[in-house]
C-alpha cells in the first residue's frame, strides 16, 4: 500500500471517530484507535505509526512474536485482541501490553503468574471479553459467569482488569448490531455498581460498525480492513 493511500485512510477513520463522537455528545479524543494488524507486515505498523496510530491488535501470539523484532523501537501499545490459548499465557504476558480477550478464570491465572515470574513492575492490562450472542464460535464469558469472573480477575495481584470487550455477530446493517453494543455498555455499567470500582474501558466497533459502537458509548475501537485493506490469510497455524 502507498503511504499517500495509508494516510488517507487514517485521516478517513479518525473523521468518522469524531463525526460518531459528536452525535454522541463525546469528544473524539476519548476513544483509542486500535489498528488490527494481524496479517499484516511490520512495515504497515510501522508505517501507521508514523501516522500517530499507537495502539495495535494482534489475534495470534506466535504471528506478533515473529514481528516484534523488527519493531523493538517503536513505543506502541500492543493488544492481544485474539483468543488466548491457555499454553500461550505465559508468551502473552511477556508480549503484551494488554490482553482484551480474557475469558476465564484459569487463563487469567496463568497470565499473573507470568506477569510474577517476569518480576514485571507494571500490572498487565485486561479486558473481560463477554459473549453477547449465543454463537457456538464466539468466545468470551456469557452474562451469567461476568460478575463472578470480575470479582476473581480483579482479585489478581499482577492485572488490572479495566473493562469489557465483545465481537458482535457480523451483519451487513450496521444499526442492526446496536443493541449488542447497548448491551455490553449495560453490562458494564451494571457491573460497576456491583464491583464498586470504575470500568473506563468499553472495546467494541471494527470497521464497519465502529460508528455504532461509538454512539453506544465505545471507548476502544479495532479496526483493520478500513485501515489496512483486505490480506489473504495466512495458513492456519496454531498460537
Amino acid at each position: 500500500m502507498r503511504e499517500s493511500t495509508l494516510q488517507e485512510r487514517v485521516e478517513e477513520i479518525r473523521e468518522r471517530i469524531a463525526a460518531a463522537a459528536r452525535r454522541a455528545g463525546r469528544r473524539a479524543d476519548e476513544i483509542t484507535l486500535i489498528a488490527v494488524s494481524k496479517t499484516h507486515p511490520a512495515e504497515a505498523i510501522r508505517a501507521a505509526f508514523a501516522l500517530g496510530v499507537k495502539h495495535f491488535g494482534e489475534n495470534r501470539v506466535q504471528e506478533w512474536e515473529e514481528k516484534r523484532a523488527a519493531l523493538e523501537d517503536l513505543p506502541g501499545e500492543w493488544h492481544l485482541i485474539g483468543h488466548l490459548q491457555g499454553n500461550k499465557a505465559a508468551r502473552a504476558a511477556r508480549l503484551f501490553h494488554s490482553v482484551d480477550s480474557v475469558d476465564d478464570l484459569a487463563r487469567a491465572q496463568r497470565l499473573d503468574r507470568a506477569r510474577a515470574d517476569l518480576g514485571a513492575e507494571r500490572k498487565l492490562r485486561v479486558l473481560i471479553e463477554v459473549r453477547i450472542a449465543p454463537e457456538i464460535t464466539k468466545s468470551g464469558v456469557g452474562r451469567a459467569g461476568l460478575e463472578a469472573l470480575a470479582r476473581q480477575v480483579s482479585a489478581l495481584n499482577r492485572l488490572e482488569l479495566l473493562g469489557l470487550m465483545c465481537i458482535p455477530p457480523f451483519l451487513n446493517e450496521a444499526e442492526r448490531v446496536r443493541p449488542y453494543f447497548s448491551e455490553l455498555r449495560v453490562l458494564k455499567e451494571e457491573l460497576e455498581r456491583t464491583l464498586g470500582k470504575k470500568l473506563p474501558v468499553l472495546s467494541m466497533g471494527m470497521s464497519h460498525d465502529f460508528d455504532v459502537a461509538i454512539e453506544e458509548g465505545a471507548t476502544e475501537v479495532r479496526v483493520g480492513t478500513a485501515l489496512f485493506g483486505r490480506r489473504a490469510l495466512p495458513p492456519d497455524s496454531m498460537a
